[in-house]
């Protein structure tokens, strides 16, 4: 792992980030890597607020992992801050590398230097194994999440 560098992404890890949140059934039918003007926009959107981190995991010259970390400031729990881990992917030929692990400590660790008092993160109902890597990662299935596509 010592040659992996985790870092903000760039306008020019567009492609890499898009093709690893296409790369499976659920990202398949939900991401759209032949049109990158979306997901353009929203990289400009996501860099001119302070309380997002887009980051991607690089090894030699190749983006082989991708997480968004947003920091959500609150009232409630004595007005705590939370953080908020989204589309957490890695390279296909990279799982199991310990690339998953070490994304999430360092979302952790950012977290606690942000001042959050928890991290949360959902994960699709289908991905069993993302599950239990969470489990063993301390994360527990606590809440039940809804959402409305609008």
């Amino acid at each position: 792992m010592n040659d992996l560098e985790i870092r903000p992404a760039v306008p020019d890890d567009i492609p890499a980030i898009v093709a690893l949140l296409a790369d499976d059934a659920l990202g398949a039918q939900r991401e759209s890597p032949d049109d990158l003007t979306p997901y353009t926009a929203a990289f400009a959107r996501l860099a001119a607020d302070p309380n997002q981190h887009l980051v991607v995991a690089v090894r030699g010259h190749r983006v082989v992992g991708t997480l968004q970390l947003t920091i959500i400031p609150g009232l409630s729990r004595r007005g705590a801050t939370r953080s908020l881990v989204e589309a957490v992917r890695v390279h296909s030929d990279e799982r199991g590398s310990g690339l998953g692990t070490r994304f999430i400590e360092w979302a952790i660790d950012l977290s606690r230097r942000e001042g959050c008092q928890l991290v949360q993160l959902t994960s699709d109902a289908t991905r069993t194994d993302a599950h239990r890597f969470y489990e063993r990662l301390g994360f527990t299935a606590s809440h039940l999440g809804f959402k409305l596509s609008i």
